[in-house]
């Protein structure tokens, strides 16, 4: 893994998670004997050639002190906005002063505790030379429908060319922050970061993970992360 200069992560935390159910952002919920957030963070803070680490929290959030990560003198907290794109532009604005346009910056969604080093590791191999960035991705396995207003289904969607998007998602700093800014100004709706790229005109590149690097979204995705996140440590671990 190497990425000249080093890199940041910004992970956007400032979600309240609606469909979890729960009476917390879900990113606060046990997990692993920890919480969602402790177990992302503690795994990021562990990528080489980290420069820092940009912790976007609502204005309103006062859980996020009690996560033992947050300590970590990489780590830097600040306040989110309205929408995704809103809070990783003020992770951006947080940086702007300390980074060139050329610089690397990863976002990484704080309900996303089981990518691994390894997955993050390729992804920054793969994009060394990329003049935009790119991001991890699984391709689409099943059968895929598309529907009609009343749920109707009108066709079977080749899935050879479609995949699933998943973070960090990795870009030059230059180029994300212009594609961000452009977004906000067409009142465009962005999904993730590389959709606001390809708006601006790039093309980011997609690099192969793992299927297991699930996000956290409802309440059954919880034991299923518990599952990956003791599987992963015996890999790890060489057991």
């Amino acid at each position: 893994m190497q990425a000249e200069g080093g890199y940041w992560v910004i992970v956007p935390a400032a979600g309240v998670g609606r469909r979890m159910g729960a009476d917390k952002p879900k990113q606060y919920l046990p997990l692993a004997g920890s919480t969602v957030l402790q177990q992302t963070l503690q795994r990021l803070l562990q990528l080489p050639q980290l420069r820092g680490l940009v912790l976007v929290v609502s204005p309103f959030d006062t859980l996020w002190r009690d996560i033992p990560a947050v300590n970590n003198p990489l780590v830097r907290v600040v306040s989110g906005g309205a929408e995704r794109c809103d809070s990783v532009l003020n992770g951006l604005y947080e940086l702007e002063s300390e980074l060139q346009p050329l610089d690397w910056v990863m976002v990484h969604d704080a309900a996303r505790p089981c990518v691994t080093i390894a997955d993050i590791g390729n992804l920054v191999d793969e994009l060394q030379e990329h003049l935009a960035g790119g991001i991890l991705g699984v391709p689409v396995s099943d059968t895929i429908k598309r529907l009609n207003d009343n749920y109707g289904i009108e066709e079977t969607v080749d899935r050879q060319v479609l995949w699933q998007a998943q973070t960090p998602q990795m870009f030059r700093f230059g180029v994300l922050l212009k594609a961000l800014r452009l977004a906000l100004q067409a009142e465009a709706v962005i999904t993730d970061e590389a959709s606001a790229v390809e708006l601006a005109g790039y093309v980011p590149l997609m690099v192969e993970g793992r299927r297991d690097n699930i996000k956290i979204t409802r309440p059954e995705d919880l034991p299923m992360a518990e599952l990956i996140l003791q599987q992963l440590a015996a890999e790890e671990s060489g057991a």
